[in-house]
């Protein structure tokens, strides 16, 4: 039924024009449990990565974001669902499964460390993905030659603990269902300008990876 519904989505994706607000599209915003603050980023980030999308991709998404758990059912009509936060993330059985089951009828997660969130990510996602690991991404691979070329890899946005920013992947049958920021803070880039004062080029590089990444997930 998602490869059915993805698959009309990308048939009429860029065929219609940006900004309809009844557009079918939609992107999650993931509520998750475990004390993690899964809103750190939700007033402005997504928001903002839609509305650039659609101008700079010529995409129509549905501006409003869904705030979904990873056990509803709503996650299904989501082609593409982001999480970020800084602390501790825990998945119940049935939101593993559930979650698992999105992932591999066709739906993607974008997941971004908001600094403190890496070593509670990765345990979480076993339980989604047992027989998994994160893969990190040559800088040859497609999502970082979208729309926008970015020949090193992902932009830093914060400095945190200067560590060079690293994308990781979960592939499942091939495909990558799972594409893993950290040391990099992309989420944040995304927000209003006066959330973190950072410069502009620094925000505009934030947004281009994320339409980066937006259409290497509409083009798998």
């Amino acid at each position: 039924m998602l490869r059915n519904l993805l698959l009309l989505i990308l048939l009429g994706l860029f065929s219609i024009s940006a900004g309809k607000q009844d557009s079918s599209i939609r992107f999650g915003l993931l509520k998750y449990s475990g004390g993690g603050d899964w809103y750190s980023n939700k007033e402005t980030s997504l928001p903002n990565l839609i509305k650039f999308c659609n101008q700079e991709l010529s995409m129509d998404i549905a501006e409003n974001q869904i705030i979904v758990e990873p056990g509803d059912p709503e996650i299904f009509n989501l082609p593409f669902i982001h999480m970020t936060g800084h602390g501790n993330v825990v998945f119940s059985s049935q939101e593993a499964e559930n979650l698992r089951t999105y992932l591999i009828s066709g739906g993607f997660l974008h997941i971004d460390d908001n600094y403190g969130m890496d070593k509670f990510i990765r345990k979480s996602m076993k339980d989604v993905f047992p027989e998994l690991s994160f893969v990190e991404l040559p800088f040859s691979h497609k999502i970082y030659h979208q729309r926008f070329d970015f020949p090193n890899g992902l932009p830093k946005i914060h400095e945190h603990d200067g560590k060079p920013p690293r994308g990781f992947g979960l592939r499942h049958q091939g495909r990558l269902v799972c594409f893993y920021t950290t040391e990099c803070d992309l989420g944040d880039g995304w927000e209003n300008p006066q959330v973190h004062n950072d410069p502009p080029h620094v925000r505009q590089q934030a947004l281009r990876m994320g339409a980066n990444i937006v259409q290497f997930v509409f083009s798998q």
